[in-house]
């Protein structure tokens, strides 16, 4: 029976309370019945992310090399199995299994390491593996996935209710900018399959490929909206550069290219994520800085680069 690492315990009894814990009670039969019923073997280390469990496994009948995916029951994984069934490993992980009830999956296993990890300080290199597997993720729909364009009237309530409720100093026309994203990108956006969490973390390097995306959120929208995703992701690297203006605006020209993307539609979708990020941070805080003095400077970081891309 495997051992769940204690680091995931953790934090989802943290985060899930009670029902985090029953789930974490039956989390070692659970692996042990889809192990058998998928005709695997554990083969490595137990790792996890956020909220899921990874088991490194071997098929029995083939021998390959995979990994099962055990998610707490969560809205954002929903739609993962289907996001990459719609790829059929075009540029992600292949799917082998699925069991939506105990949101399950049999993947392709690829290598820990991540783009992050392997190309730390060379931001170019970054942008543009991500901006190319955005360009291939970008297959056309099938009618399973929620339409990030039903997500518009949530964006704007609540940009306006913290624009209203919470202390902050940004300028109007700043707050306008996301505001008219939403207006004129939100609501009417193309039929493509998107990410919708695209960052260097969720990329791993691999055999098939030599980069391949992990973790979809699985959404139908704009491929210029995870340009936006990515360069939010990219904060604390932009924190370093000597000339903050020209390491965005260069980050936006690398992914655009590499995507196949309107420069001016990534600009506009990472201006309203800088937004948003700077009113979650008021509110919520960041994952990486709940309160105190980093929070508030990461705050005033998404600020400056909330305007700098007005």
């Amino acid at each position: 029976m495997i051992a769940v690492p204690e680091t995931f315990v953790r934090t989802t009894v943290e985060r899930e309370g009670s029902a985090g814990a029953a789930w974490i009670a039956e989390l070692p039969d659970r692996v042990a019945e889809l192990l058998e019923r998928w005709q695997c073997v554990p083969d490595g280390e137990t790792g996890h992310g956020g909220v899921g469990l990874i088991v490194p496994v071997r098929r029995l009948a083939s021998g390959t090399a995979a990994v099962l995916k055990v998610s707490f029951p969560h809205p954002g994984n929903v739609h993962e199995p289907d996001a990459f069934a719609a790829w059929g490993g075009r540029g992600a992980v292949l799917l082998y299994e699925r069991d939506d009830e105990r949101f399950a999956m049999l993947l392709e296993r690829a290598h820990p390491q991540t783009l992050a990890e392997a190309e730390t300080g060379n931001e170019d290199v970054i942008v543009t593996v991500a901006g190319r597997l955005n360009r291939r993720l970008a297959v056309p729909a099938p009618p399973a996935l929620p339409r990030l364009r039903d997500r518009a009237d949530a964006w704007e309530r609540d940009l306006r209710a913290d624009a209203r409720e919470l202390t902050h100093d940004m300028p109007a026309r700043t707050l306008d900018a996301a505001l008219a994203t939403i207006r004129e990108l939100g609501r009417v956006q193309p039929q493509t399959v998107i990410h919708g969490d695209l960052h260097a973390r969720n990329i791993l390097r691999a055999d098939r490929e030599p980069w391949l995306a992990v973790d979809p959120k699985g959404y139908v929208g704009d491929p210029a909206y995870d340009g936006g995703t990515l360069l939010k992701s990219r904060a604390l690297a932009l924190l370093e550069a000597d000339d903050l203006p020209k390491a965005a605006h260069r980050a936006l020209d690398v992914f655009a290219e590499a995507a196949e993307v309107d420069r001016e539609r990534v600009r506009r979708w990472a201006q309203f994520h800088a937004v948003q990020a700077a009113f979650h941070g008021r509110r919520h805080g960041f994952r990486v800085a709940r309160g105190g003095r980093q929070r508030d400077w990461l705050v005033r970081f998404a600020d400056e680069l909330a305007q700098l891309l007005t």
